[in-house]
C-alpha cells in the first residue's frame, strides 16, 4: 500500500469506489473487504452506513482480470475523524479545490459530476506572488491562478499576493517616465519613444538599458521597482523579470519567470515551487 500523509488526494479519483458497508469498525470493515472482489483500479474504499462513513485503504492483486480480491486492508479515517462535503463546482481531482472546501481530518468531496475523492489533513503550500500593480489585476497572478485551478499534479497551493504598486513609489518632483501605457499611469511612457526623457524613470534594468540606448545617456534619477531589487525573501516566491526571455530561473526561495512568461512556465514554476 502506498503512504498516505496530510494533503493527500487519490489521484486519478477513479480509485476510489462507495460503497455501503454492513459496519464501520474496524473488525467490521476487515470482515466485510478482505476476500471481497474490487475493481482491480481500486485503491480506497468509501464505506458508507447511513450517514456515517469510513475511508479503507485496500490491497490486493493487480493483474489482467477486471476485479481483484481484496487481501489485506488500512483504515484511514474512522466515522469520527471525516466530514463529507457535497459542492457541484469543486474538481475532486484538483488538491486545492479539495482543500477549499475540507472540514475535518479526512474530507470526502461529492464534487463536478457526482464525482466522490477524499482529501487528508490539507495543509496548503502557502507561495507569494510578487507582482506590480497597476493594471489590476496583474496578468502573472492571474496565470497562476489557472494554473492552480487546472493542474491535478499540484498539492495545495495557498497564493498569497503581495503587490507592488507603482502608484504608491515616491518618483520625486519631476515628471516621470514608466516602461509602458498599460500601467495606465499619468507620465509618459519608454514604450512610446518620446523624443526627450523624463527626469525620472520609473523602471527596473531592462527599462534602464532601453533608456540609454534610445537616448543615448543613463536617466537622471531612476526608481527601481523590480521584485528581485525591492522583495525580501520569505519563503516560495512567484516573481517575473524582464531581463529573462525564456525558462525558468531560481533565486534562492524564488523562482522567476520570464516578462511574458507562457501558461506552462508559470506551472513549471509552481511545481518547483512546491516540490
Amino acid at each position: 500500500m502506498i503512504e498516505v500523509g496530510p494533503n493527500f488526494i487519490a489521484r486519478p479519483y477513479r480509485g476510489v469506489s462507495v460503497q455501503d458497508a454492513p459496519g464501520l469498525d474496524d473488525a467490521a470493515l476487515r470482515e466485510w473487504l478482505v476476500g471481497r472482489r474490487v475493481y482491480r483500479r481500486t485503491e480506497f474504499v468509501v464505506a458508507r452506513r447511513g450517514d456515517a462513513l469510513a475511508v479503507v485503504q485496500v490491497e490486493h492483486p493487480v493483474g489482467d482480470d477486471i476485479l481483484a480480491t481484496v487481501d489485506d486492508i488500512r483504515v484511514l479515517a474512522r466515522p469520527d475523524e471525516v466530514a463529507f462535503v457535497e459542492d457541484p463546482a469543486v474538481d475532486t481531482g484538483n488538491a486545492t479545490q479539495m482543500a477549499r472546501v475540507a472540514r475535518g481530518r479526512v474530507t470526502v468531496v461529492q464534487g463536478r459530476f457526482e464525482h466522490v475523492n477524499f482529501i487528508v489533513e490539507p495543509a496548503p503550500v502557502p507561495v507569494r506572488v510578487l507582482e506590480v500593480v497597476p493594471p489590476e489585476p496583474p496578468k502573472l497572478l492571474e496565470m497562476a491562478r489557472s494554473v492552480v485551478d487546472y493542474d491535478e499534479d499540484l498539492p495545495p497551493v495557498d497564493l498569497r499576493f503581495e503587490p507592488i504598486d507603482l502608484r504608491d513609489l515616491d518618483v520625486g518632483p519631476g515628471p516621470a517616465m514608466y516602461p509602458c501605457r498599460c500601467s495606465g499611469l499619468e507620465g509618459t511612457f519608454l514604450d512610446a519613444g518620446p523624443p526627450e526623457p523624463a527626469e525620472t524613470l520609473v523602471g527596473c534594468e531592462r527599462s534602464r538599458q532601453i533608456h540609454v540606448a534610445l537616448y543615448g545617456a543613463e536617466p537622471a534619477r531612476r526608481v527601481d521597482f523590480c521584485p528581485r531589487v525591492t522583495a525580501a525573501p520569505a519563503g516560495p516566491t512567484l516573481m517575473k523579470c524582464c531581463l529573462f526571455e525564456r525558462g525558468l530561473h531560481r533565486d534562492g526561495a524564488a523562482t522567476i519567470v520570464p516578462w511574458g512568461a507562457t501558461l506552462e512556465e508559470v506551472r513549471e514554476a509552481l511545481r518547483e515551487l512546491t516540490a
